[in-house]
């Protein structure tokens, strides 16, 4: 069975790089009819941040991106795990990583270092000052096991290295990447286990991976230095190499590692920003994939049918905002207007414009479904509907117009609408009968809807002056037009 998993480190908020990785694990996974796995690599404790495993989780769902197994968030919403396979976070498992790290001592292919920091600072500054590869000098290496045994039981501190071999070459096959070769004389020594006992990145994540099954392991690229080790360490416990595919990185505009300086990497700010998670997942899928053709809108349901691992780029992709929010913009428009509302509340919440019922509130967004970008705009953008608008009174009069001329046909427009009933009071009526008025008039179309315009928005970009006074209601409407009136005064 095809089995694929995510595995972030805890530290406090899932990447955007971090999303598409899991978007692409998952997407394999769910083609195959296979599983999609979660676990946490938390080995690196410095690095833990209290509430991340949780932060990462609800980004995920937010998604739809949901494990089949690991960890997940329950009913009450708190972190919890599940599967026959477990633990899934790697704190929680340091007995099992060390029984590995000891059968890989007992073979001859790793060893104690004692090393001090100095040394080791020492070492690579000489490296460095030298120009040389940088990286162990394999001091520790030829330590006879029993010497290595009397210094930790005389209480000196350790680590655990494993023996890499330091002649020929290791060839990886890359899912994505191709054939990559490594010269074995490059690669150092790597611990695998730390002076705190916890295990590193390469011994975890390979045995987690091993028992857990995954098959095959997909990652982001900046592990491909690592996989020779990896291989070895496979090679080493007599395991079966599973297929690798490393993930080329999302880039900032300028070609850099996509980085928090240069704008938003965490998938909750997009979040609070107002973005849909339809809009970020279609986005992210296709930084680095496509499917062949000009087609650019998916739903996470066609990605599962379309997805092809083959056609993942082997060159990082740009991370392009502007792209993003074309993307957004789609999905908002092709939202009902009372599903826009309700994806839209936690932003009307917070600006206090929530009270009202909802078939009004959806009449409300519904005038800027066509002209915001992201959900986080709508309250600034509808706020003319909630609270009547301060504006100048100049900004009443058509630049064609004269004071007297606005006023007039101001009071004549109030005088028109209040004969209208309020059964026949919606946007195509108003139009047509009010445009034919004008006609009977006289009157310049800019004349007579420009300042009903700003009567009614009190601003000089605005949806249709027939949508507005369909959302505010003839009472409203009347109002707002006699409140113009008196400004002229």
């Amino acid at each position: 069975m095809v089995r694929t998993r995510f595995a972030p480190s805890p530290t406090g908020f899932l990447h955007v790089g971090g999303l598409r990785t899991a978007l692409y694990e998952y997407l394999i996974a769910k083609k195959n009819g296979g599983q999609f796995i979660l676990r946490f690599e938390d080995t690196d404790q410095k690095r833990f941040v209290e509430g991340g495993m949780e932060n990462i989780l609800k980004s995920l769902y937010w998604a739809g991106i949901i494990p089949d197994e690991g960890m997940f968030l329950n009913e009450k919403g708190v972190v919890d795990q599940k599967g026959d396979k477990g633990p899934y976070i790697q704190s929680q498992k340091l007995e099992i990583y060390r029984k590995y790290a000891d059968e890989l001592v007992e073979k001859g292919h790793a060893y104690y270092c004692f090393c001090t920091p100095e040394r080791l600072k020492e070492l690579r500054e000489h490296q460095q000052k030298n120009k040389l590869p940088t990286g162990y000098d394999g001091h520790c290496r030829m330590i006879d096991p029993t010497e290595a045994k009397q210094q930790i039981a005389n209480g000196h501190k350790y680590v655990i290295r494993m023996k890499m071999p330091k002649e020929g070459v290791t060839t990886h096959n890359d899912l994505i990447l191709g054939e990559i070769s490594f010269k074995n004389e490059l690669l150092d020594d790597q611990v695998i286990i730390k002076s705190d006992g916890f295990p590193t990145y390469h011994l975890a994540a390979t045995v987690d991976d091993h028992v857990m099954g995954i098959n095959p392991v997909i990652r982001g690229d900046e592990w491909l230095s690592s996989t020779p080790k990896h291989i070895q360490l496979y090679k080493y416990l007599g395991w079966e190499i599973p297929p690798i595919g490393h993930i080329p990185l999302l880039l900032n505009p300028d070609k850099s590692k996509l980085s928090k300086r240069q704008g938003d990497v965490a998938v909750e700010d997009y979040v609070k920003k107002g973005y849909l998670p339809e809009a970020m997942v279609n986005f992210v899928a296709l930084m680095g994939w496509n499917p062949g053709d000009e087609r650019e809108l998916f739903t996470l349901d066609d990605l599962i049918k379309e997805f092809d691992i083959s056609k993942i780029n082997k060159s990082g992709a740009v991370f392009n905002l502007e792209k993003l929010d074309w993307f957004n913009q789609q999905y908002i428009r092709k939202l009902s207007d009372e599903e826009l509302a309700e994806r839209a509340m936690p932003w009307l919440k917070e600006a206090d414009l929530d009270s009202m019922p909802k078939e009004f509130l959806a009449k409300a967004v519904s005038l800027e479904k066509e002209r915001i970008v992201t959900l986080a705009e709508l309250p600034e953008a509808t706020k003319f509907i909630f609270h009547v608008p301060e504006y100048e009174g100049k900004m009443l009069i058509w630049k064609k117009s004269s004071v007297e001329e606005a006023r007039k046909v101001l009071r004549e427009l109030a005088e028109e609408l209040d004969t209208k009933s309020v059964q026949a009071w919606n946007r195509v009526d108003l139009e047509s009968d009010i445009k034919k008025w004008i006609g009977e008039r006289g009157y310049q179309n800019g004349s007579v809807l420009w300042p009903l315009r700003v009567a009614l928005s009190g601003q000089e970009k605005s949806p249709s002056p027939f949508e507005i006074a369909e959302v505010l209601g003839k009472e409203e409407t009347s109002a707002r037009l006699k409140s113009a009136i008196s400004r002229m005064i």
